[in-house]
């Protein structure tokens, strides 16, 4: 007996292996896409990983990452970027008929991929950069699939790839991972239909697959280009998505739809929801001072803090007849009729806020980040979806019964106080 259970001592610590650290490659994109992979790459980090970041230069939020950074540079400068976000900010509140809708659409589509082409191309193209990358033994390349330089760069240095993301423009990720994704019941993205569809939008989203199809092709076309040449052998853009080891999707069936996955899709929807830390003395003190009524949290997320006055004023409005303490991140001329309830701030600890026993409502333009954070923390939302999948999401929340959804560009005064009013003191919401 005794022997026996040494002998089995001995071969369990013989083939015991030490835990290794990896060495990751992380290729982010711009924007909301990197706030969501950030704390993922901070914990690997402090796991104990070595991490390095690959970022163009200039860039707008890719700065003060605290991990090791490798950059090259574009031919635009940072004033160009940041007129560029201002200028998208400030077309989604112009009144528009269809066919400008549809001309603004395309032109900021076709100014977007061009961009996002060039960026890829002056990556592959700095010898120094690819030379670095080959010569430092990378384990593992972390990227976001919305631009494939990274499954590009992942191909050149026979590493695995893991894609980090919400979704690819046009359902390049299913067909890719060969996924089924049948229209009869699963919506499309960008039509805010729900999986309860009528007989009418089914048949609008078999066409809008086939579209989808078909622009999906024309928009990663270039970049199946680009990869041949670069690696020098016939490459087509699913090829290149196709050789994904792992698929991290930032969703949760709590928020999306039913829909069938492959074995290396992992949902991590609600990654960004953390443990809320404590505010800071000021925050401390509006929160406090709100009494039994509570506090709002509003914010149209970290491409859009500046809006027309106009619509300030008709928010400042509705915001001035609650009851509620308002906390708004807001930038812009501060609206002649902001009620004394209502508090400007340039920034705020968005989390922390909504984690609060005291938050009543959350007034948010449906980004995914937000959004789970708002889930996360069981506080009910308003929502004033602006552009991007922030309709599907709005559609998403508000078909399971966590919020209502106003159309920014219709909105009065009366509206947002009565959805506020509803959300913070209808039991449906709770």
């Amino acid at each position: 007996m005794f022997l026996s259970l040494t002998i089995g001592i001995f071969f369990v610590l013989v083939t015991i292996k030490q835990a290794e650290s990896g060495k990751l490659l992380v290729i982010p994109q711009e924007g909301s896409h990197w706030l969501s992979m950030r704390g993922m790459v901070e914990k690997l980090s402090h796991k104990g990983h070595q991490v390095v970041v690959v970022v163009p230069e200039p860039n707008i939020f890719l700065n003060d990452l605290g991990f090791p950074v490798q950059s090259y540079n574009l031919p635009f400068s940072k004033e160009f970027m940041e007129a560029q976000v201002k200028q998208v900010s400030k077309e989604v509140f112009e009144y528009k008929t269809v066919p400008q809708k549809l001309k603004t659409l395309y032109e900021r589509v076709t100014n977007s991929a061009n961009w996002l082409l060039t960026s890829c191309k002056l990556f592959l193209q700095n010898e120094t950069l690819i030379k670095y990358l080959e010569e430092d033994n990378f384990d593992v390349l972390l990227s976001d699939p919305a631009v494939p330089c990274g499954q590009i760069v992942a191909e050149h240095l026979s590493i695995p790839s893991v894609n980090f993301m919400r979704g690819t423009p046009f359902g390049m990720d299913e067909e890719a991972s060969q996924s089924p994704s049948p229209p009869s019941y699963i919506p499309r993205l960008f039509t805010t239909y729900t999986d309860h569809m009528n007989f009418s939008q089914r048949v609008k989203n078999v066409l809008v697959r086939l579209f989808d199809y078909v622009l999906c092709h024309m928009l990663y076309s270039p970049y199946a280009q680009v990869a041949s040449e670069f690696l020098k052998r016939d490459v087509t853009s699913v090829d290149l998505f196709s050789r994904a080891s792992i698929w991290l999707l930032r969703y949760d069936f709590i928020f999306e739809y039913p829909r069938p996955i492959m074995p290396n899709m992992v949902f991590i929807g609600g990654i960004n929801c953390v443990k809320r830390k404590p505010l800071n003395q000021d925050f401390e003190k509006l929160v406090n001072s709100s009494g039994d009524h509570g506090f709002v949290v509003f914010s149209l997320g970290s491409m859009v803090s500046e809006i027309p006055i106009h619509k300030a004023m008709d928010i400042a409005e509705a915001l001035r007849s609650i009851p509620q303490t308002v906390i708004w991140r807001y930038t812009g001329p501060v609206p002649s009729n902001l009620g004394e309830n209502t508090h400007l701030v340039k920034w705020l600890p968005q989390n922390d806020l909504l984690a609060h026993p005291k938050a009543r409502a959350f007034i948010t333009h449906a980004g995914s980040h937000g959004i789970y954070e708002g889930i996360c923390n069981a506080v009910p939302m308003v929502m004033l979806p602006l552009f991007g999948d922030q309709m599907d999401n709005a559609k998403r929340i508000e078909s399971r019964g966590g919020g209502i959804t106003l159309n920014v560009l219709d909105l009065i005064p009366e509206d947002l106080s009565n959805a506020l009013t509803s959300v913070i003191n209808n039991s449906r919401y709770e």
